[in-house]
């Protein structure tokens, strides 16, 4: 069981971790190719320059126009902030400068994300609310069903024992002694068929 619970809660835990993950890592490789010599190198700084420009242009072209996708837009500009700031982190000389555009880009990153977590946790308790009700109808209709069959059955028992008790009683009644069908005739009273056959 509680192998169960740690995982539910990574589970829970990953996705809000992701972006300063991200943004962190972004950050770490930056300076890592800071220190292995693109600090001040032309070179990297424009070849940076240019793959952010080109992953922003994707991503426009990616969310222009009805067809536009969305995911492929969103990760189109997350890929050219992120070349933007490994670009800043790999060629200032300082940590400063990387840091602060490494909390902006973590804030943004929070803030998309958190629009996405909104929508989800809606979808989520609509889906919940949805099955919710159709329980409660069901078991509603369930309910409504065993009251009718219980009323059913028990309309059949009661008309089973009425036959029984009327039985029993016919049957008492010819017993008796000096019980006569024909005086109850003679009398007005109304006698059953098969006790008039048997006569």
């Amino acid at each position: 069981m509680e192998p169960l619970t740690a995982r539910h809660w990574l589970a829970l835990a990953a996705p809000k971790a992701a972006p300063v993950v991200a943004t962190s890592t972004v950050l770490i490789l930056g300076r890592i190719w800071n220190a292995n010599g693109a600090e001040h190198s032309t070179g990297n700084a424009a070849l940076m320059v240019v793959l952010a420009a080109g992953a922003a242009t994707a991503g426009a072209f990616a969310s222009a126009g009805r067809a536009g996708d969305p995911v492929i837009a969103g990760t189109a500009f997350a890929s050219s902030g992120a070349l933007a700031l490994a670009g800043v982190a790999g060629y200032a000389d300082g940590i400063s400068l990387p840091l602060l555009l490494w909390a902006v880009a973590t804030a943004v990153a929070y803030g998309l994300a958190a629009r996405y977590w909104r929508t989800d946790r809606r979808d989520t308790l609509t889906h919940d609310r949805h099955t919710i009700e159709r329980r409660e109808e069901h078991a509603h209709i369930e309910r409504v069903e065993a009251l009718r069959a219980g009323a059913q059955i028990e309309a059949a028992r009661t008309g089973a024992a009425y036959a029984e008790q009327l039985a029993t009683a016919l049957i008492t009644r010819a017993a008796l002694p000096g019980f006569d069908a024909a005086q109850l005739a003679k009398a007005g009273l109304p006698e059953l068929p098969a006790t008039t056959q048997e006569d």
